[in-house]
């Protein structure tokens, strides 16, 4: 075999050196501790109410002053706030928003809530936030009557629902009210093109069809390399709206409900708008996607509690096992292994600090794997903490919500039954 030069044994030398090095600093940081105070007592709660199972909490203090928060907001421009129910879907968590912002004012996302919530808020101002099917508006007139169905703002995206809904009450004898959904530079649909939306509008009147207003939704906004641009960009397509309804014959559109906003942009709104409502949901319990600057003010408010029932305090790598050590020294976040009740939710671990999902185990519904360092010392029945991405769907998948107040669980507030 030929002699390895001293020059050639340095170059190899170097380069596993190299290699080496590259590996220690792609090395993840250990994380991981144990509960703060804060989480610690809402552990101590959730045991002694028996909660032992996954549980959706709501911790009523933080969502108090989120309420005070956004009240104070909305208070200084003037603009009344209509709550998002779809975000919020439990009937007595939005009666406490909605007396918290002194409006009764709710955006409803589908026929199923609107038949519960109704009876509830006979007096409310109800405006659908989402087009739905012509046989679903059947099904509220044939739920709660034509009277309460001729109160609610229907939203309309195109010239053919609003033919299908003129038909449909007009043979039940109902008085129809829509509002038209215009695209504000989202694209998820609406009337883009101000000449078809006036169209529109002269033919609802024709048909003695109600024009409420107009709902511009914008979560686009704050995403765009140039916020300032798009937010001005979609004003300027909102006031377009606005004056192809005037152009239509519209007796002072500006008095009509004009929507906008969302979590992400109402203060945006609020600082400046055409618009003369804001909608807001998720931001009052602030879940993981709202991490806005515009909402820093804001704190978490719900939170995903389960117990752990498994512990694995050296994770093992199934079918290739002896990998598992080479795995724990290059990432020390994998040493212990911890199964807990349920999972695969739109969640992220929160608390112990440093849990995180195994990527080679997947996620799982039923006992999902959390790995952390070997500073984590879960035991089965401790509890682990998910702080949720979203709240809408979310909330309706552990039963009733528990209300954590004053260190204890005081109280448990049921959710609307599961719909889209």
């Amino acid at each position: 075999m030929p002699k390895l030069s001293r020059r050639t044994m340095l170059i190899g030398g170097g380069t596993l050196a190299v290699a080496g090095i590259g590996t220690m600093l792609a090395r993840p940081a250990m994380g991981g501790g144990m509960h703060d105070p804060y989480f610690s007592g809402l552990a101590k709660a959730l045991r002694e109410a028996d909660l032992m199972r996954p549980t959706l909490v709501i911790d009523r203090a933080r969502l108090d002053a989120n309420i005070a928060a956004i009240r104070k907001t909305t208070d200084a421009s003037r603009l009344p706030l209509r709550v998002v129910a779809k975000s919020l879907p439990s009937p007595q968590l939005l009666a406490h928003v909605m007396q918290g912002m002194g409006h009764d004012r709710m955006m409803v996302f589908s026929a199923e809530m609107l038949l519960q919530l109704a009876p509830l808020h006979p007096r409310a101002s109800y405006l659908m936030g989402k087009p739905l099917p012509v046989s679903e508006f059947v099904r509220v007139v044939e739920g709660v009557g034509a009277e309460t169905a001729g109160r609610v703002q229907w939203l309309i995206d195109t010239p053919l629902r609003l033919r299908e809904y003129t038909a449909a009450a007009r043979t039940r004898s109902v008085p129809l009210k829509v509002s038209f959904e215009i695209d504000v530079g989202l694209h998820r649909g609406g009337f883009a093109e101000t000449a078809v939306l006036a169209d529109a509008a002269r033919k609802a009147q024709a048909e003695d069809v109600s024009i409420a207003g107009l709902m511009g939704y914008d979560p686009h906004v704050p995403k765009m390399p140039s916020p300032d641009s798009a937010y001005e960009a979609s004003q300027g397509a909102y006031s377009n709206a606005i004056a192809a309804l005037a152009d239509a014959g519209v007796v002072d559109p500006r008095s009509l409900t004009l929507n906008a906003a969302g979590s992400p942009t109402f203060r945006r709104h609020c600082r400046g708008t055409v618009a003369n409502e804001v909608s807001v949901g998720s931001a009052f319990v602030k879940p993981g996607d709202f991490d806005y600057d515009e909402l820093a003010d804001l704190t978490a408010a719900a939170f995903i509690a389960t117990p752990v029932l498994k512990r694995d305090g050296d994770m093992k790598l199934p079918g290739i096992e002896p990998l598992s050590g080479p795995m724990h020294w290059f990432d020390r976040n994998t040493e212990r292994g911890f199964f807990v009740h349920g999972g695969h939710w739109l969640a992220q671990p929160v608390s112990p600090p440093g849990l995180q999902y195994s990527s080679l185990f997947g996620r799982s519904s039923n006992q999902e794997l959390l790995t952390g360092s070997h500073r984590i010392d879960l035991q089965p029945g401790d509890t682990v903490f998910y702080r949720p991405d979203q709240s809408e769907a979310l909330l309706l998948q552990f039963g009733d919500i528990a209300i954590y107040e004053g260190g204890t669980i005081s109280e448990r507030w049921p959710t609307l039954p599961i719909s889209a």
